[in-house]
This record gives C-alpha cells, sequence and structure tokens, in this order.
C-alpha cells in the first residue's frame, strides 16, 4: 500500500493511537493520571515555596487536568526546578536495617490466643511492633498509620494463628523468616522516594501464617499531611495579602 497517496487524517484514528511504533517523540504519548499527578505534585510544591502565586497555581492546575499529551504536560512546568533536575538513581531499600537503628523492646505489643487482635485505622507506628498468634489471627494494617520513624520492624510469630501485615504501597516492604509446616509469605516492595518508610516483618510461623503485602490505593498519609499543610499555610498568606 502507497502510504503517501493516503489523505492526511484530521483526527487520530484508533488505529493510530493504538500503534505505539509510529510515536517518535516521548512528547507525543498520550498523558495518564500518574503523568498528571506528577506534575499537579510539583506544581503543589511551587506554590508552597512562594514561586507561583495563587492565581498562577490554579491556572497550571486547569491546564494539566485538561492536558492530553506528556509534552503538554511539561509546559507547565517548564520554568520551575523540578524540570531541570535529573532523578535520582533508584536505591533499593535494604534487606535488613542498620544495627542499632531499631530498639530491642517493642513500642507496640499485639497478642491474639485464641482470639483476634486488630491495629488499623489513624494511629502512630513505632519502631519496633511486636504480634503473636497464638491460636488466633492478629492484623497489623499500617495502611492509614502515621510514620514517625523511616524504620520500622513487626516481628511476628505465629503458632497455629495467622498473622496479617498490610503497608501503603509508597513504602519499602522487607520480608525476613521462615515457617515450619507453616507460611511465611512476604511481598518485596522498593519505593520510588528513597526517603520513604521501610517495613520489615521479620518472624516464624510454626504450624500456622504471615503474611505482609501492601493495600492497594494506601499511601503514607503523614506525609500527605505535611505537603497539605504547606500548602494551606502558603494560600492563607496569599489570600491575607
Amino acid at each position: 500500500m502507497d502510504l503517501q497517496k493516503r489523505p492526511a487524517p484530521t483526527a487520530p484514528t484508533v488505529s493510530a493511537v493504538s500503534d505505539v511504533s509510529d510515536v517518535s517523540d516521548a512528547s507525543e504519548l498520550r498523558a495518564s493520571d500518574a503523568d498528571r499527578d506528577r506534575i499537579a505534585d510539583i506544581l503543589r510544591d511551587a506554590l508552597a515555596e512562594g514561586r507561583l502565586t495563587a492565581d498562577e497555581h490554579a491556572e497550571r492546575v486547569e491546564g494539566v487536568l485538561a492536558a492530553k499529551t506528556v509534552g503538554a504536560l511539561d509546559v507547565f512546568i517548564r520554568d520551575l526546578p523540578a524540570a531541570r533536575e535529573r532523578r535520582a538513581p533508584h536505591v533499593p531499600a535494604p534487606g535488613r536495617l542498620a544495627p542499632g537503628a531499631i530498639p530491642a523492646d517493642p513500642d507496640d505489643t499485639v497478642v491474639a490466643v485464641f482470639s483476634s487482635a486488630v491495629r488499623r485505622g489513624r494511629w502512630r507506628a513505632g519502631r519496633r511492633i511486636h504480634a503473636y498468634a497464638i491460636f488466633g489471627s492478629v492484623e497489623i494494617d499500617l495502611s492509614e498509620a502515621l510514620f514517625e520513624y523511616q524504620q520500622v520492624v513487626v516481628r511476628a510469630i505465629s503458632v497455629f494463628g495467622n498473622v496479617e501485615v498490610r503497608v501503603p504501597e509508597n513504602v519499602s516492604l522487607r520480608g525476613t523468616g521462615g515457617g515450619v509446616l507453616g507460611n511465611f509469605e512476604v511481598d518485596t516492595l522498593d519505593a520510588e522516594d528513597p526517603a520513604a518508610p521501610v517495613v520489615l516483618v521479620d518472624g516464624w510461623a510454626v504450624l500456622g501464617n504471615i503474611e505482609g503485602r501492601p493495600k492497594r490505593g494506601k499511601i503514607v498519609a503523614d506525609i500527605l499531611d505535611r505537603v497539605q499543610r504547606k500548602v494551606d499555610r502558603s494560600l492563607r498568606k496569599h489570600l491575607d495579602h
């Protein structure tokens, strides 16, 4: 087929959009929700730092939400330092935490003997959490917890019981331990942010079960709170003027 004899289309067709090989420039790729969120985060930080006024921030965010391509998104941060910064190479979280970083005594202990025990919701996670399930069930849900420390250890012992650990998606998760006629399964998770919390699940399951997994759709709550407080303070400052 002679492509030069075909009339130029006035709008992209479904087949043209689906053929990724035809896209020669990355800036012409269709923008995803994650791309828009990344640019919106940069604009929010610029507002908090005083680089943008409240009106400029609102105008650019409106443009970000309407942008269709990656190149169109980059226009809104072209004059900001983040556009020129190279992303630091990703460094995986260590398999084991540094000696002395975690105290020997637990900050919190959860015990279930022929019963169930749960820690979930908005609670402050200490550096060391002990969980014991003896013919019982323990759930440690960190998906909405406040991380005051970068390194958190969950020491789990399960004897004819079940221990489940749930973490936000944007932390690093590691597991070390095993099972004796039982199951020890911890998903390895690497956060993009090298400063993100690291959760290490350490334990043994004897005729029991220990699991550690990310909770989809959940991210570290206190980090968002700090950013939001910065934005709120900046907005109040501009409104007062």
